[in-house]
């Protein structure tokens, strides 16, 4: 009986000196739907990581206003279907203040409106399609739009290569890679680049040789690629293969270490914009860089940069909200305080600006940020200059 008396004695004293798991006066649950399984994988394990740095990294500052951040993640497997499911099983169920994620673009268009439709913040960080935040004014994402970032890097990139024309190859069954394909059509008609040649691919496919033969047969000098990283490797190869030695220009979907993983050396000389560079050597992001390092046994990427960045954003907002414990009014709580937010990330100054409706209306918020453009060499990412 004495010693349980002195372990209460113990724990009492511990909870009053605010040490142990009673340090934090409450938890802030915030969920995220990302793609840990599936072809998108590459991109959702990345965000995971980002994320759970941030939120640990904080929460070993002393949280936010005392709170603790518990981040609620579900595999969304990268399926619009499952983004669906995840995203009612987070605000329904595990009743979380609010949602980051999907992963993709496709599954954003799927399962966005059930965030706004139940007033709860949707938070993208790395859906850069067209349209996204023009669902509805909860919605926010810091993943720069692929047409604010393509006709930088396409302006960049024939400036480099001396390019006059152009072939371009694009999945035609995703909302990123369609909607890059439609930026980059505006863009190169705008800088009065010709196109030779338009092929296009579904998801899944493996052998582009077909569609790179006649493309090949046009002679461009240069291949404008709206693809993610899987795809844009194979069809690197598979042009060396071809005899091209032609280089690329692509979207923030070739910013992964899946691109140099399959097509390695081949890779080089393909240009890519991308609001994030590890050569960016701000103190910020020298930090973020280290310790992800030190935590994953990995180097980290755009979207991983992306989601951490996402995290500091939202407790920025926190700090400013009083949290009443009430679930609908600390969401809108949440949502009020988050477009003031700047900050200067892993990725470089931040700040939102908003974005228009269908109806003309004000609607969600979207990155304000400036575009890297990046070339690779040797198996990696490195500035153009």
């Amino acid at each position: 009986m004495r010693t349980m008396f002195t372990i209460k004695k113990l724990t009492l004293a511990l909870i009053a000196a605010g040490i142990g798991c009673s340090a934090f006066a409450a938890d802030i649950k915030l969920g995220a739907a990302e793609a840990l399984s599936g072809p998108a994988a590459k991109y959702g394990i990345a965000i995971k990581n980002g994320l759970t740095l941030a939120a640990d990294e904080i929460n070993a500052k002393g949280g936010v206003n005392g709170n603790k951040l518990t981040l609620v993640i579900e595999d969304e497997q990268g399926k619009k279907e499952e983004a669906i499911n995840v995203f009612k099983k987070l605000i329904f169920q595990d009743k979380v203040l609010m949602v980051f994620g999907p992963t993709l673009s496709n599954s954003a268009f799927a399962a966005d409106p059930i965030a706004v439709a139940s007033k709860v913040v949707v938070f993208g960080t790395s859906n850069t399609a067209d349209g996204i935040s023009a669902m509805g004014a909860t919605v926010f994402r810091n993943s720069v739009m692929e047409a604010d970032v393509l006709p930088v890097t396409t302006k960049a990139a024939v400036k480099h290569f001396g390019i006059k024309k152009v072939a371009v190859v694009y999945g035609n069954d995703d909302a990123f890679t369609k909607s890059g394909y439609d930026v980059f059509k505006t863009t190169l008609d705008a800088q009065k680049i010709q196109i030779t040649a338009t092929e296009t691919y579904a998801k899944g496919d493996v052998d582009f040789k077909a569609q790179l033969t006649k493309i090949k047969a046009t002679n461009p000098d240069a291949i404008v690629c709206s693809c993610l990283a899987e795809e844009a490797a194979n069809i690197i190869l598979q042009t060396r293969t071809l005899g091209m030695k032609q280089p690329f220009i692509g979207g923030n979907g070739f910013n992964s270490p899946k691109l140099f993983e399959i097509a390695k050396d081949a890779a080089d000389n393909t240009v890519m914009g991308s609001p994030w560079s590890s050569e960016n050597l701000t103190p910020t992001n020298k930090a973020f860089i280290a310790a992800y390092k030190a935590r994953f046994n990995a180097d980290p990427d755009q979207f991983a940069a992306q989601a951490y960045d996402a995290i500091h954003i939202v407790a920025d907002a926190l700090k400013k909200v009083k949290l009443t414990g009430a679930l609908d009014k600390d969401r809108l709580a949440l949502a009020e305080a988050l477009p003031a937010v700047k900050l200067d990330g892993a990725t470089g100054a931040f700040a939102f600006s908003r974005a228009t409706g269908k109806d003309g209306k004000p609607a969600g918020y979207d990155a304000d940020q400036d575009a890297i453009v990046n070339i690779a060499k040797g198996g990696k990412f490195v500035l153009l200059k």
